[in-house]
């Protein structure tokens, strides 16, 4: 049976794979869990969501189950998932749920879980969730049951904490946020103005329909458009729960995760807050990232793909910067997972700090040109041990040197193996990548 678990929470269909039965269950398995873990007090729980027309349903569904299993509850609303994250161990409580699918289509939806402090669950716990659910157990009656409270200021509190970190005043600066008509429609434009920015808010009107339709950081070219359109100095775009931020600079030209990360990791090389000079990102993090570093005598540790990963590696190494190509930016300094305002709120701090242009910025990375391409095979494993594919890889790495980069990476969940080259041109990256995904797909 496949683990209900992703590597982001529980996540399908809403109402079809996403049930509320489900996710009741799912709640009051977790609420029972963490009360077997501590039994010196009664457990209690964050509950945000984002706006999409079921969130309203599972939150009801959530909020259910967590009671019925005598946890109580503090609903928060719809607010970014990072909110929920910090607001968890801001109130003191033992766990966090935030309904959200985060970027995906409306119709879809899913269950995040965090522990005391704002920590995504280990692996552990989430199996020892998964084995409760559908079990039997003494249910609490009277007063025993679970209460549920509204936390009105949920949303300052989570703005006021993102305004006392942000090391520089953003005066001056206009900026464009497309909010994706998600859970960051009203606290995005909020913490902006209130660091100082002129903020122009596009796509902030959720109706439970809209969220990720045609805006946000899936459709970068939204809020370059408007950027242009209002002569802001940059434009910000937040997914569907504002865990992640991508950016464009003043001529509406994209700025990714890794350029992101670079700004970031000079700022804070700069400011002393770089531990070891070290920044942690991925192995699919492109090529002119690691240039940019070793230019700057930044160490660059590589994990593998997924914000847990980054987030292991900057835990066990007690560093202070972390993230991916796709805008999840961790600062474990001052939140506890990917937070897209926090991210945006630190980058136009070091606009404001240098008097610099996003563009400028940015240009410390030059992003080399990047070629996937996703392999479909019948055997995952002879591919890695098939002589053919190595020889194949050195062949090509040989042929780039220093220039270019190889990475094979099969899929943790179909059998495809990923291919992604980098060159400096891409008819050069896209070749080599034709040749391997050649040899790839013709082991048996």
């Amino acid at each position: 049976m496949a683990r209900l678990f992703g590597t982001d929470g529980v996540r399908g269909l809403a109402n079809a794979d996403l049930t509320p039965e489900l996710a009741m269950s799912v709640a009051a398995a977790a609420a029972r869990v963490l009360a077997e873990h501590d039994r010196s007090h009664r457990p209690v729980a964050v509950v945000g969501r984002d706006p999409r027309a079921s969130s309203e349903m599972l939150d009801a569904a959530v909020t259910a189950g967590l009671t019925s299993a005598g946890a109580d509850v503090l609903r928060v609303g719809a607010l970014p998932t990072p909110a929920v994250a910090h607001l968890v161990s801001a109130l003191g409580a033992d766990i966090g749920v935030m309904i959200s699918a985060s970027h995906n289509a409306m119709p879809d939806n899913g269950i995040k879980l965090f522990a005391a402090g704002g920590h995504k669950l280990p692996d552990a716990v989430e199996d020892e969730i998964e084995q409760h659910m559908g079990q039997a157990f003494e249910r609490p009656t009277g007063a025993a049951i679970g209460r549920v409270r509204d936390v009105p200021d949920a949303e300052t509190q989570y703005v006021e904490h993102l305004i006392k970190v942000t090391p520089h005043r953003l005066d001056g600066l206009k900026v464009v946020v497309d909010c994706a008509n998600g859970a960051a429609s009203v606290a995005a434009p909020d913490a902006y103005r209130r660091a100082g920015a002129e903020v122009i808010a596009i796509n902030a009107t959720p109706d439970g329909l809209n969220i990720n339709d045609g805006c946000g950081s899936t459709h970068i070219d939204v809020v370059a458009a408007a950027v242009r359109e209002h002569g802001a100095d940059l434009g910000i775009a937040h997914d569907g729960d504002a865990d992640r931020c991508l950016a464009v600079d003043a001529d509406g030209n994209a700025v990714d995760g890794d350029q992101i990360l670079v700004v970031l990791a000079l700022a804070m090389r700069d400011a002393g807050e770089l531990f070891e000079d070290t920044l942690v990102a991925t192995v699919m993090s492109n090529l002119g990232l690691h240039i940019a570093m070793r230019e700057a005598g930044i160490r660059l540790r590589t994990t593998a793909v997924g914000d847990r990963y980054v987030l292991q590696e900057l835990k066990a190494g007690g560093y202070s910067l972390g993230g991916e190509q796709s805008g999840h930016v961790v600062l474990p300094a001052h939140a506890t997972t990917g937070d897209g305002l926090l991210t945006a709120l630190r980058l136009m701090a070091r606009m404001a700090e240098t008097g610099k242009s996003l563009a400028d910025l940015a240009s410390v990375m030059r992003r080399l040109p990047q070629v996937l391409i996703n392999v479909k095979v019948s055997d995952k494993a002879a591919v890695a041990k098939a002589t053919s594919v190595r020889e194949a890889v050195a062949a090509v790495e040989a042929e780039l040197g220093e220039t270019g980069r190889v990475l094979l990476r099969p899929s943790g969940t179909e059998q495809l193996v990923r291919v992604m080259v980098e060159a400096t041109s891409h008819e050069q990256a896209e070749s080599a990548a034709q040749r391997l995904a050649g040899v790839v797909s013709s082991v048996h």
